[in-house]
């Protein structure tokens, strides 16, 4: 009979401790501001800051509960103007369109400090200048942007813009795509130019940011609205502050970096994302003096080539438009 009294002594205490641990970390957890964060796409190493902030409990170190949400059909510009989210990831071109059609967006840090999208093409097509896309079929929705873009890239390289053809390969791979209906389409160095190296494919790759200068975007960037700059600038400070310290870390821990970012998505391709990590980390600050700072000059070079292609008013203001204040001390 003793023996079994202290059994269920033993069982008591076990669950009294286990009430009062489940207790504790449920009272941490409400002291903490909830904070909604969406992706512009899928997970990848665009978002590493993030996830590293979110693992090494730099948001919680700010007082922030942060949930990392997908976009879904009404995409993260319109989650985060809306209120639907807090913050969010976006990219300059189109948090420009997104203003000018009154969604009231506000750029707070660029993620990666030069545009590293560039037509890519595998080798064997020939494809080394803006010219020789002529009479090549190229892999895009050919939105009023991509026309614009294009014609730009075309244009400013003594090329022929209306002697492209396009046809929309949607979320097609590229790879496969590229073999069966496309010549060239625009993607990003980062993920797929990566990709094709650890698929061991050749690819010729023309980067934006080398055909004009109003094409070096900010992409992507982190944005969120008017309103909460307004209301509850202090979560935007807190929430930035833990962002650059995770992105700071990817910088100069691109290993343990992506070992975050596999545990966190474990359906990632590894290899992807390690090699991936590796070639971002000079990215993301490159030449900026610090993580995520923008350039007004930037912003206005980007304004004219979207103002010339009728994207945005004349009268658009990029003061307005993005703020180093959540990045510098």
């Amino acid at each position: 009979m003793k023996r079994f009294t202290l059994l269920i002594s033993i069982v008591l205490l076990f669950i009294i401790g286990c009430s009062s641990e489940g207790a504790s970390n449920s009272e941490e957890t409400e002291d903490l501001k909830p904070v909604t964060f969406v992706l512009d796409w899928t997970p990848n190493t665009n978002h590493t800051g993030i996830y590293v902030a979110q693992s090494e409990g730099f948001f919680e170190e700010e007082g922030l509960d942060v949930e990392i949400i997908m976009p879904g059909e009404a995409g993260a510009g319109q989650l985060v103007a809306t209120g639907k989210a807090d913050l969010g990831i976006n990219y300059q071109e189109g948090l420009m369109m997104a203003r000018d059609s009154d969604l009231p967006l506000v750029s707070v840090g660029a993620v990666i400090q030069h545009n590293t999208a560039g037509y890519a093409s595998p080798v064997e097509k020939g494809i080394t200048e803006p010219a020789d896309f002529e009479g090549k079929v190229f892999g895009a929705s050919m939105s009023e942007l991509s026309k614009a873009i294009m014609k730009t890239s075309m244009e400013k390289n003594g090329a022929d813009y209306t002697q492209v053809k396009s046809t929309n390969i949607g979320d097609s791979d590229f790879f496969v795509a590229a073999e069966r209906d496309i010549d060239f389409s625009l993607v990003f160095q980062g993920w797929t130019g990566i990709e094709a190296e650890i698929r061991g494919q050749e690819l010729n790759m023309i980067y934006l940011k080398d055909l004009a200068d109003g094409l070096d975007f900010y992409t992507p960037i982190i944005a969120t609205s008017e309103k909460m700059i307004s209301e509850d600038p202090e979560t935007v400070e807190k929430f930035m502050r833990a962002a650059v310290k995770g992105y700071e870390f990817a910088i100069e821990k691109p290993e343990e970096a992506a070992d975050v970012l596999i545990e966190s998505v474990p359906d990632l391709d590894a290899e992807l994302v390690k090699e991936s990590q590796k070639w971002l980390a000079t990215k993301y600050q490159d030449d900026a003096p610090e993580f995520g700072l923008q350039e007004v000059e930037r912003w206005e070079s980007v304004k004219d080539f979207m103002v010339e292609h009728d994207l945005i008013d004349p009268a658009f203001d990029v003061n307005e438009a993005f703020t180093n204040e959540f990045i510098t001390e």
